[in-house]
């Protein structure tokens, strides 16, 4: 489904694909060649979103582009399924294994993997060619990977990047999950006035 969001419709290119039963919303930039398979979700809320020539966005990935932190997408780019993209900027032809978790803020150097169940945290920048293995972690400018079993040490980097405040806007001792929904409410209302654009 192709959809209008606060005045502004996706652009997409006649080469393109998107799944019938995909959801492209707003401020979204498909370019040449893209495919946007079953179930994912690529909403601009905020922030629009670039998909560069030739990626694929799989099953059930969502991308989100959002105030202060764009979801752009390089050329030749492979999205797996069950990713979340949030905000973040991926350079060209990376490879983001399934169920990957890449948080607002970060970016993705170009011919850099972030495999299975991943994690590239908030305001996390990947070197060109880094590889975050299975399950691991990013953390930092210059990201430092680390196992999840390491988690005092990356912990105490971690608070350092600042989770409560790049997602939610929020000081971490405000963050409480009742301030945090009422935000969310108030954003994702807004969808409430979409309008499927003709043809969709």
């Amino acid at each position: 489904m192709i959809l209008e969001h606060d005045g502004l419709r996706p652009r997409i290119h006649p080469s393109a694909y998107v799944a019938p039963n995909a959801v492209v919303c707003g401020d979204v930039t498909i370019g040449e060649d893209v495919r946007v398979l079953f179930g994912a979700v690529l909403t601009a809320e905020g922030g629009a979103i670039e998909v560069g020539a030739r990626s694929i966005v799989m099953e059930n990935a969502l991308v989100r582009g959002r105030e202060g932190n764009a979801g752009t997408i390089g050329r030749s780019v492979l999205i797996g399924p069950h990713c979340h993209v949030n905000g973040a900027s991926i350079e060209d032809e990376v490879f983001v294994a399934t169920g990957a978790a890449i948080f607002p803020g970060a970016r993705i150097g170009t011919g850099s993997e972030v495999r299975i169940h991943a994690v590239v945290h908030v305001n996390a920048h990947l070197e060109p060619g880094t590889t975050v293995p299975i399950g691991w972690i990013a953390v930092g400018n210059p990201a430092r990977l680390f196992p999840p079993e390491q988690h005092e040490e990356l912990w105490s980097m971690q608070r350092e990047s600042d989770f409560p405040g790049t997602v939610f806007g929020l000081a971490r001792e405000e963050a409480t999950m009742d301030r945090v929904t009422a935000r969310y409410a108030e954003q994702f209302g807004s969808h409430r006035g979409d309008r499927p654009v003709d043809g969709s």
